[in-house]
């Protein structure tokens, strides 16, 4: 069961990419695998995840900009504890006490409108921040960093690089070099209880996520890079079956645009608006 599940996740995001482009790819051949294992994980990237990003919003729109209706989990899988307490959804008690970040713990910070800026906080960790909520996520490639205590909104984040077969032609429009291309496995678990929506939709301590991420580029060096990112969250206590969704965001050229702001329990409420400089494709240009 949980290796079909792992097939499934990782279909997805193969087809996620694909709707943004086909990609030509390299022919070569992966070094040893006992080679590889004694590079640092940044030296051993098969892909280049670093520098900022902006999300692309264009599914689940009215889920993701605007802050939904109570009681509207429509397509998720809740089970009836799930639904009952997502029903029960009360913000300003989560005002009150403090918890305006509960929508952005690891199991739906990718979902939120914002830009990352991904860079190596050492060679085998992996730093992904957010400017919506000003989050932090380490992605650690040398096993678990957990030793109990509090869990965190984003968890314990333990990753591996998954070398891809590659064929002729993507080094010429700025993709992997030969040897390269793949994406990155991140399981992460102990999070602190969240929601998968900012309308309540619960997620639990025993939660946990999987995530697969892609980098393409369809248009060569100059152009467009993209950033996927598909996610599996399991949570046995609220959901019947796992939540699979899938994320974009396109490369900024630096980090001029970014703006840090603090956790807050809501998007402003316009209407069938998005907030201002935003259209489907994310921020305006």
């Amino acid at each position: 069961m949980v290796r079909d599940r792992i097939l499934k996740i990782r279909l997805i995001s193969y087809l996620a990419g694909a709707l943004i482009m086909l990609i030509p790819s390299v022919a070569g051949a992966a070094g040893p695998q006992e080679k590889r294992a004694a590079l640092s994980a940044k030296a051993a990237a098969v892909i280049d995840m670093t520098g900022y990003w902006v999300a692309i919003i264009n599914e689940d729109w009215r889920w993701r900009m605007l802050t939904p209706a109570k009681g509207d989990y429509s397509s998720l899988p809740l089970n009836s504890l799930g639904r009952r307490v997502a029903d029960a959804w009360d913000p300003a008690k989560d005002k009150s006490e403090g918890n305006e970040c509960r929508a952005y713990g690891a199991g739906n910070i990718m979902r939120i409108p914002e830009r990352l800026h991904i860079f190596w906080a050492d060679d085998n960790t992996l730093e992904m921040d957010t400017d919506a909520g000003m989050q932090k996520r380490l992605f650690h490639f040398d096993g678990t960093k957990w030793q109990g205590g509090q869990p965190q909104w984003q968890g314990d984040s333990v990753s591996r690089w998954e070398k891809q077969v590659q064929f002729a032609g993507d080094a010429a429009y700025g993709g992997p070099s030969p040897g390269k291309g793949g994406d990155l496995e991140v399981i992460t678990t102990h999070m602190r209880p969240g929601y998968l929506r900012k309308n309540g939709v619960p997620y639990s301590e025993n939660a946990v996520l999987t995530e697969y991420f892609n980098v393409f580029y369809p248009e060569g060096p100059q152009g467009t890079v993209y950033l996927t990112v598909t996610s599996g969250v399991d949570d046995p206590k609220y959901l019947s079956e796992t939540l699979v969704t899938s994320g974009q965001f396109r490369r900024e050229a630096d980090g001029s645009k970014w703006d840090p702001t603090p956790c807050r329990p809501l998007w402003p409420l316009r209407a069938l608006l998005p907030p201002v400089g935003w259209n489907e494709n994310g921020p305006a240009k």
